[in-house]
């Protein structure tokens, strides 16, 4: 089909799980960050499916920096890529930062088996005024939040304060920024904190996958 989506696929088909991951804002899905999730949740039996939203894709054609796409093209982006990726088994989905929010907005809308956010997007930067928790609330699929305890986008004494889904979650990296990167001081590497997160989503995804 000369407009389907182009996937970037790692790890088994016949593995524990499917994850489709999704980018954030400012990094396409072949980023450091994403890489690397994605090579060693593929070591550990399970499948990744990365994809990229219009905005993204434009960016790699012409090298300008061009802003997201709206929320209703964002979403609906989303609802295309699990539509033509047709039946997966133990499917879950998730992202980075903007790409887990999205994912985290169609997640009840779709027979998944769970939703893995790393680096949830609870406010804009500088805003804590002004959260994107609202939906958050009532969400009924089971969803982890790998996030980091510096977050400017939501750090840990922010988020003890929302009322959020008993569905959901939330792991904290020690003294990790957005994309989990800690300071020197603290004793920690961001390879470490890396591989946490990928070792609380195998936890979930083994959890989720034996429960149902």
């Amino acid at each position: 089909m000369s407009n389907s989506i182009p996937f970037l696929i790692n790890g088994p088909s016949g593995g524990m799980a499917t994850i489709v991951l999704a980018h954030g804002a400012g990094a396409p899905m072949d980023s450091e960050f994403m890489e690397y999730i994605a090579t060693q949740l593929a070591l550990r039996s399970i499948k990744v499916v990365r994809f990229e939203f219009p905005f993204m894709a434009e960016r790699r054609k012409g090298g300008s920096k061009r802003p997201p796409d709206s929320m209703p093209q964002l979403l609906s982006f989303w609802h295309t890529v699990l539509g033509q990726l047709g039946s997966e088994k133990n499917l879950f989905i998730g992202g980075k930062s903007l790409g887990g929010r999205i994912a985290s907005m169609i997640a009840d809308s779709h027979p998944v088996k769970g939703l893995t956010v790393l680096g949830y997007p609870f406010h804009p930067p500088g805003n804590p005024a002004k959260t994107r928790t609202s939906h958050m609330r009532f969400l009924k699929t089971p969803c982890l939040i790998v996030q980091g305890e510096r977050d400017t986008l939501g750090n840990k004494t922010e988020v003890d304060r929302y009322r959020l889904s008993p569905n959901i979650c939330i792991r904290w990296l020690s003294d990790g920024d957005h994309s989990f990167k800690p300071r020197k001081k603290s004793g920690r590497t961001l390879i470490q904190n890396w591989d946490e997160a990928v070792s609380h989503i195998c936890l979930f995804l083994q959890k989720a996958v034996m429960e149902t």
